[in-house]
């Protein structure tokens, strides 16, 4: 009998064709004829587009066509609720870098230079930039024609409990604000689309895509033509971390241009164009009020945040409840309160990025908690625990638990940290902080609302004893497809390497949501269990018929068919495939997933609740130079609970990826733009030369810690490993500061000048509160 698949370590499946080199990427991918593409890009932060010249463009040799926002009037946006975006300026630019016209050529530098010859009239209107300009109804708006006149895209509150209660029970309160930047995703491949029609009028779109059925819809959309004319295939992607969960204006625009020219046309997106492109993290600013009783027990939250979106809605209209309804989580809360606003700004819009909206207020709350610890004379760890949600409860807030392991969590990191023996024992310079967090498997809802599966999986088990599996997911480097294959080869008694896995190709694969909010491992992979479950019966019911036993008395291992009573007499797995493929017919199933009722409870309970929830706790251990402001992360140790781990090696690999973007986000990352001069609007560092993320020599070591609480209704007990993660980095970072020097850093980025400014002032308090008790 072999070893289970699951738990197994190991690299990937499809992990030597990225090795090599053999994968191929969309920007890899060449057609005869193929034409590329380029876009011009509004110098305006906001300004009405007056008129457009493109004839002198065209006069250009080897420039094949060129559109403008009235070939491609259809308004779209990834939210059905917030259809804002074009393909093209059809009125107005509202961002520097904003796409006004797009031209193919037989060569970029072609297409390109052809930009540069189009002419455009504009009337500059005045940019609205910050938090108080898009509040203030005497500024602009940017979207004319909404219900509401307003720069407030979606404005979200809700109240659970009885706050005013919870505080008068309160033995302490602390009411603070926070802030955290916009930070951009920086994946290894730009954005990147081929386009080209057949003789037939039907599309095929090659796209680094996240949601190749999303794209598939809005494309049609769009186009104006039958879903059915239209395929997206996903290749290969590097990495997407969010960013690439929209429909973007370089997918129309390659499409449109193709229907015109009736060559295939390639839209690569260089460097700086995926700045402007961006849809990353929403800066927030932050105010938290929380009480406590001496005991550390919670009594009340009260929340509000504020965000600056951009220029378009993206998944604004979800940020803004992401904001709010993830910090009932992983702690007990009966009272709470929470405000969100999202903002237009004229910006580049903001969108998901790794731990879309819960990361802002999880970095506020983690840090409130251990203020509260060392005012009351508490543990910081113990004080989690004590608060932490246990299994099979819901949140005031209607979130039901299934699994909950960050009590484990907690421990483990602790543990394997040393905090009980260093916290607040460690020479000045030296701390470390802890922080815990939550995140969901998966949105109980699809973007689009409605009643149909979320996830489907097709299986076809070939007589020669391969497995073909086909699925709408889309792997972007997380390793879906090694999930997939895992799952299968574990009913079936097989090696993950006898699966072969079709993904994300809308013209083969039956639908998957796309990779976002987590929900591959729990949502594809409970759609491939239901489907080889389908296959393994049909297996198990001929073998036994050769084997003269009962299906029950079947076992399917290391490639073959047993009778458990009598293991002598086996089959080859393929020689079972047969069996079953001569009794009834080709094995060919379909397994789906649809995620069960929740949340009905309260109004509006539509984002937030999901099948299951990931639960972390991080431990980090810091030096801080107080000459400098310079701030080292010598370890972080971070210990999540992801159900079970399917396969560990790259269970590890995400929590360590998770970790190195916390890192940069604490330290580095800052998508900030010049707000006056000759370059208002303008992105300060559109290039990894400027915006800076962390290299090998600024990531500190990290013990990836595996928790396994095995949910009840996970595939084989899974849950998500790809955000979770993230969540609580930036504050256990915070918090170890504090322990090294004695200063809260409510502000990220920590960069040296605001350390020095922290520790200078808190240099003077102390002075003063010196002098104070003398003259007392």
């Amino acid at each position: 009998m072999k070893d289970s698949c699951l738990g197994r370590g190991g690299r990937k499946i499809d992990g030597m064709e990225r090795i090599t080199g053999r994968a191929v990427f969309t920007a890899d991918m060449t057609r005869p004829g193929m034409l590329h593409a380029a876009f011009l890009r509004s110098p305006h932060p906001h300004a009405r587009v007056i008129s457009i010249d493109t004839s002198q463009a065209m006069k250009i040799e080897g420039v094949k066509s060129i559109i403008t926002g009235e070939h491609l009037p259809i308004n779209f946006g990834v939210i059905p609720v917030a259809q804002d975006e074009h393909a093209l300026a059809t009125d107005k630019v509202r961002f520097v870098g904003d796409e006004v016209a797009a031209v193919a050529a037989i060569s970029r530098s072609i297409a390109i230079e052809a930009t540069r010859a189009i002419e455009v009239k504009y009337e500059v209107l005045e940019p609205v930039y910050s938090i108080e300009d898009a509040l203030n109804p005497e500024k602009p708006i940017l979207h004319e024609g909404r219900r509401k006149a307003s720069n407030v895209l979606r404005r979200v509150f809700q109240k659970y409990g009885d706050i005013d209660a919870g505080m008068e029970e309160a033995d302490l309160i602390i009411d603070e604000d926070y802030f955290y930047p916009g930070s951009t995703h920086v994946p290894l491949e730009t954005q990147t689309a081929l386009a080209e029609w057949d003789e037939n009028g039907k599309l095929t779109l090659h796209s680094s895509t996240q949601v190749p059925h999303y794209l598939h819809k809005a494309l049609a959309r769009v186009l104006q033509v039958r879903t059915q004319d239209v395929r997206v295939i996903k290749p290969a992607v590097g990495a997407g971390y969010g960013g690439k969960s929209d429909p973007f204006s370089h997918e129309f625009c390659a499409a449109e241009l193709s229907r015109r020219t009736g060559r295939p046309v390639m839209f690569i997106l260089d460097r700086e164009e995926v700045f402007y492109t961006h849809r990353g993290r929403h800066p927030a600013k932050m105010s938290l009020k929380m009480g406590f009783k001496n005991n550390g027990e919670i009594t009340g939250v009260d929340f509000k945040v504020v965000s600056p979106g951009g220029a378009y809605a993206s998944f604004g209209v979800v940020t803004s409840y992401y904001f709010g309804v993830f910090m009932t989580l992983p702690y007990k809360l009966e009272n709470y309160r929470f405000e969100a606003k999202r903002l237009y700004t004229n910006h580049p819009p903001c969108g998901p990025k790794r731990g879309h909206g819960a990361i802002q207020p999880r970095f506020a709350l983690e840090m409130h908690i251990d203020k509260a610890a060392c005012q009351l004379g508490l543990d910081p760890a113990e004080m989690r625990r004590k608060n932490g949600v246990e299994p099979n409860t819901e949140t005031c807030n209607g979130l039901r638990i299934t699994s909950v392991a960050i009590d484990e969590c907690i421990e483990e990191a602790v543990k394997a940290s040393g905090y009980n023996e260093k916290y607040g024992k460690l020479p000045l310079g030296k701390g470390i902080g802890i922080a815990g967090s939550a995140y969901m498997c998966g949105a109980l809802h699809g973007i689009y609302q409605n009643e149909m599966p979320q996830s489907a999986v097709q299986l076809l088990v070939d007589r020669s004893g391969r497995v073909a599996i086909y699925s709408g997911t889309s792997d972007i480097g997380q390793g879906s497809n090694h999930m997939l294959a895992a799952v299968v080869a574990e009913r079936l008694g097989i090696e993950p390497t006898d699966c072969h896995v079709l993904e994300a190709d809308t013209a083969l694969t039956p639908v998957d949501l796309g990779s976002y909010s987590s929900r591959v491992t729990f949502m594809a992979g409970n759609a491939a269990l239901s489907a080889v479950n389908q296959v393994r019966e049909r297996i198990v019911s001929a073998a036994a018929t050769k084997l003269e036993c009962e299906p029950s008395d079947i076992i399917l291992s290391n490639g073959e068919v047993f009778n458990g009573v009598s293991p002598d007499r086996k089959l080859e797995f393929k020689e079972a495939v047969v069996l079953a493929e001569s009794a009834g017919g080709t094995v060919s199933v379909v397994g789906h997933y649809k995620p069960p009722p929740i949340g009905s409870r309260f109004r509006r309970q539509s984002v937030g609740p999901s099948p299951s929830y990931s639960f972390t706790a991080q431990v980090a251990a810091v030096t801080v130079d107080c000459e400098t402001g310079i701030v080292i992360v010598d370890k972080i140790w971070c210990a999540h609970d992801c159900g079970k781990a399917i396969n560990p090696t790259i269970v590890e690999g995400q929590i360590e990826g998770s970790v190195y973007m916390g890192v940069g986000e604490a330290f580095l990352e800052d998508h900030t733009f010049h707000t006056s001069g000759h370059a208002k609007g303008l992105h300060f560092g559109p290039s990894i030369l400027e915006y800076k993320i962390p290299t090998i020599h600024d990531t500190p070591e990290i013990e990836a810690i595996i928790i396994e609480s095995n949910d009840p209704e996970g595939p084989f007990g899974a849950k998500e490993a790809g955000e979770g993660p993230q969540m609580a980095t930036v504050p256990a970072i915070a918090n170890a500061i504090y322990d090294a020097v004695g200063v809260w850093m409510n502000e990220a980025p920590f960069t040296p000048d605001k350390v020095l400014r922290a520790l200078k002032n808190k240099a003077r308090a102390d002075k003063r509160n010196a002098k104070i008790g003398g003259a007392e």
